[in-house]
């Protein structure tokens, strides 16, 4: 059976991360105390550098960015279902009309 998936807090990958960028240790050596692996390290280094405020946003919790699509796509289903009804709508009103 495989191994279940860990999880670590926001606050384990930040501090992970400055042991690379301020303790002068090396992503392989740091990877090896604390048990993780090292592409993982990196990948958390690289997004706390590309943006701090928004890396690591948690279960459940989305970036900023994708929140917003998410939102936008919401909107344009509704308004596309808004949009068929009124088709139909005009269709039926056409034809009583004559």
């Amino acid at each position: 059976m495989g191994e279940t998936r860990r999880k670590f807090s926001r606050e384990f990958k930040i501090e992970a991360v400055r042991l690379i960028t301020e303790g002068g240790q090396s992503i392989a050596e740091t990877a090896r105390e604390l048990g993780v692996n090292a592409s993982l390290l990196g990948r958390w280094k690289q997004q706390l550098t590309e943006n701090s405020e928004q890396a690591f946003p948690g279960k459940g919790r989305m970036k900023p960015l994708e929140e917003e699509v998410r939102r936008l796509q919401r909107d344009l289903k509704r308004v596309r279902q808004e949009r068929d009804f009124l088709k139909k709508a005009t269709v039926f009103f056409a034809r009583e009309s004559k």
